[in-house]
């Protein structure tokens, strides 16, 4: 059974279609916080909160699978030195930036005055009642989450300049085969 899974999935493929699935959401939860989707109502809060419940197994996955197999990314024969530094250092930090917003997601739920479910029914953590801890928490868990984004958008950057700069089809290796016509 488990080696059926590996034979109609692959780990590239598997981890290209996280890597694109997250894209959205990440940018989802860049624009809309949770304050912006309470006006609308429970049904909305809920919807939100079950987006964010799929982003959070998604980085999970993504932490579980490096811890197991390392990066699946290689850095290219075309890159210089720093290049090949970077790529390395960008892709660790994004993978450990993922895993960090997902615990602090749960310390949130830890330190809160009420229980928190996610998507309405995952429950968060036991909650604790830690008002201070819970404002300290919420705030590294923003500027967390804001600054994972900063790399995101230079990590995105890095490999365009090197689809441009170094002609080495980096764009290509992650982005699906229908739009390989307009790199």
């Amino acid at each position: 059974m488990r080696r059926a899974l590996k034979d109609r999935l692959p780990r590239r493929s598997a981890l290209k279609a996280m890597h694109w699935a997250m894209v959205p959401m990440l940018i989802w939860f860049l624009l809309v916080t949770p304050d912006d989707v309470l006006p609308f109502g429970p049904t909305a809060f809920q919807a939100h909160s079950a987006l964010a419940l799929v982003f959070v197994t998604l980085c999970l996955w993504w932490t579980a699978d490096y811890l197991r197999r390392g990066l699946a990314s290689r850095p290219g024969p075309k890159l210089p030195p720093w290049g090949r530094l970077m790529h390395q250092w960008m892709h660790k930090v994004l993978i450990w930036g993922l895993f960090g917003v997902a615990v602090t997601g749960f310390l949130l739920g830890l330190t809160s005055a009420t229980l928190l479910k996610a998507g309405g029914v995952l429950p968060i953590a036991p909650p604790l009642g830690l008002r201070r801890a819970n404002d300290i928490i919420g705030q590294i868990h923003i500027y967390e989450f804001y600054l994972l984004a900063a790399i995101a958008a230079g990590h995105a950057g890095f490999h365009i300049w090197r689809h441009l700069r170094l002609r080495d089809n980096a764009l290509r290796i992650m982005v699906p085969r229908a739009l390989h016509r307009f790199l």
